[in-house]
């Protein structure tokens, strides 16, 4: 299958260099490359896009708000020289958010992830199930087999609109679910902290009130669950 992808960002030389990289891969067939979200919107209305590569600060419209305006979203990779959006892009279920310059190596990294999804498209809903003297797992189809994943091995749950992404100690799972629905699967040792994310507590390393850590990973800490993982966590260590 390939996959019709779109390039909107106001530099010419960020434009280059993504459109270098996207034709080293294979399945990848770029549509257009513009220079404005108001260009893009015109290419959007005559052709079903795949991927959109999306810079965030650019004049007159922002990618972010641009995004969100649109009735029909194709996936989305924001690429950006600024730390600050990191969050609001997340918020809005993009594949990835990639820092400027990009090297092909973290691009490749994006791209990975994007394939993921694809792949994982269509998959049967979760099964829970307990087993004496054994931890709690969940079979997930993924490649044709139900495969097993215990709670205690995952690290924490990512929503990707309508999709969840599962990372586990060894290896990651994707299938399709809302991230209200999968919460409602899982034990007192998760905590939602974040519209996007699920946590293990037992997972956690450090955390502020802003973020929390699990190993190398930086999590964000939504305003309107803070209070409720304060209360988690106190209890926790009380």
């Amino acid at each position: 299958m390939t996959y019709k992808c779109l390039i909107v960002d106001d530099e010419k030389l960020a434009r280059g260099l993504i459109k270098t990289h996207l034709s080293q891969l294979d399945n990848f067939e770029l549509i257009a490359s513009c220079g404005s979200a108001i260009e893009a919107s015109k290419i959007l209305q005559e052709e079903t896009i795949d991927l959109l590569f999306l810079d965030i600060e650019m004049p007159v419209l922002k990618g972010t708000d641009f995004f969100k305006n649109l009735i029909h979203k194709p996936k989305v990779i924001f690429t950006t020289a600024y730390r600050d959006y990191a969050v609001e892009g997340f918020e809005l279920n993009a594949v990835d958010y990639i820092l400027k310059p990009i090297t092909f190596q973290r691009f490749f990294n994006a791209i990975e992830k994007f394939r993921i999804l694809q792949r994982n498209a269509i998959v049967d809903p979760i099964v829970i199930a307990t087993s004496e003297n054994k931890a709690a797992f969940i079979y997930i189809r993924k490649d044709r087999k139900q495969v097993k994943v215990y709670l205690d091995a995952i690290l924490y749950i990512e929503s990707l609109k309508d999709y969840v992404k599962i990372h586990v100690e060894k290896e990651n799972h994707v299938t399709k679910s809302s991230i209200s629905a999968f919460e409602e699967k899982l034990d007192k040792r998760f905590v939602r902290v974040h519209r996007s994310y699920i946590i293990n507590k037992d997972k956690i390393t450090a955390y502020t009130k802003n973020d929390l850590e699990i190993g190398e990973i930086e999590i964000p800490i939504g305003e309107n669950f803070r209070n409720n993982l304060t209360t988690f966590l106190n209890e926790t260590s009380s």
